[in-house]
């Protein structure tokens, strides 16, 4: 049951990011700002070549090897740790994130960027970004919180 649990988040994730990221090309003209919540949130729609942030930018045989390579990891510690409801829900999120930027890289070779911050300046991103990100903060506490516990 915890492993159709995964498999249902990381089918969504990819599923959410790919359809917001059709959206975003379909509606918004690349290099463009549509305002969505003045002051706060805009919809900006960019190609990335790098990873976050644009780090590495060009190195797509990189990303390439690396994305595999953490998908294999994150999907071994995920059968490895069945049973962890913390552990499934951080590497589901990681292989939902590494996935949804990695198709983009394989049929475009760059990823699709849209989620801009006003009120900070950061960088711009996408939902493979934030499921990626969010995986990682969960798994770091999954990880303190079971060495505290043993």
């Amino acid at each position: 049951m915890k492993k159709i649990f995964s498999l249902t988040i990381i089918v969504l994730g990819i599923l959410i990011d790919q359809l917001v990221k059709f959206w975003i090309v379909s509606n918004v003209p690349l290099n463009s700002v549509k305002n969505f919540i003045p002051g706060i949130f805009s919809l900006t729609h960019l190609t990335n070549m790098g990873a976050a942030w644009s780090m590495l930018e060009g190195q797509q045989w990189l990303f390439n090897i690396l994305t595999p390579i953490v998908i294999v990891f994150a999907g071994y510690y995920l059968w490895r740790k069945n049973g962890i409801l913390i552990f499934n829900i951080a590497l589901s999120l990681i292989i939902s994130g590494a996935l949804g930027n990695w198709i983009d890289r394989i049929h475009q070779g760059y990823v699709v960027d849209m989620f801009q911050t006003d009120f900070i300046n950061f960088p711009i991103f996408n939902i493979a970004d934030s499921l990626l990100s969010v995986g990682f903060v969960v798994l770091i506490f999954a990880i303190l919180f079971e060495k505290e516990s043993k």
